[in-house]
């Protein structure tokens, strides 16, 4: 089986690396340069018209969106046991990714690029204060759920992957992240893990990368 991971730094992308590692998939990780927008080019284009990362590409087909790569890479790799076993634990893990994708993900967005969410001139601080207070009650909701856990279910889990991303970015945009003792916490165990601490390499070489290639 050919396994290509379209992957940029710093993105959501990180995710499915993880799970892919965990899992002990035979994957090649194929860096794309948003600066440059590499991921506008008719060659990405081809492979996903949304223009954005990651894209899976399993023995030449396209997958997209997190949600299905990682419930694609469980059912490939079920020994790995990404997902946790019976239905009704399995569907919440995948509302956990959904989460994670839609309710989370969307307002790191507009912390990270205001204008694109709203052009009016000397409202970018206000889009960024607005989300900010969204995002803390998602986290807050996420830090509930972590109380007395080392992980989302009885062992790591593709949400584990998933929301490690969505709070690593936090961090990236200076937050005060001390109140969420829990996601703290969650993201420090994960930090220790070896599929995460080879992802942040590979990411800390791609970047290095570019900026020569610049």
């Amino acid at each position: 089986m050919s396994l290509v991971l379209y992957y940029a730094p710093i993105t959501c992308a990180l995710a499915p690396y993880v799970t892919l590692t965990e899992a002990g998939a035979d994957f090649e990780a194929r860096p794309v340069n948003l600066r440059t927008a590499q991921n506008r080019t008719p060659e990405f284009h081809a492979l996903n018209p949304k223009h954005q990362v990651p894209v899976l590409v399993i023995d030449g087909v396209p997958l997209t969106e997190n949600v299905a790569m990682h419930v694609w890479i469980n059912r490939t790799y079920p020994a790995a046991k990404l997902m946790p076993a019976g239905l009704m634990e399995e569907v919440k893990a995948i509302s956990l990714l959904s989460f994670c994708s839609s309710g989370i993900h969307p307002f790191l967005s507009r912390i990270n690029s205001p204008a694109k969410v709203c052009d009016v001139p000397g409202t970018e601080e206000s889009v960024k204060k607005v989300s900010a207070g969204i995002l803390f009650e998602k986290f807050k909701v996420v830090d509930d759920m972590l109380a007395g856990r080392e992980f989302f279910f009885d062992h790591f889990t593709a949400p584990d992957a998933h929301f490690f991303w969505c709070y690593r970015r936090g961090t990236q945009f200076n937050l005060d992240m001390a109140q969420f003792k829990n996601c703290t916490a969650h993201f420090e165990r994960m930090s220790q893990r070896a599929s995460v601490k080879k992802v942040l390499a590979f990411e800390k070489d791609v970047q290095a990368a570019f900026a020569k290639a610049a």
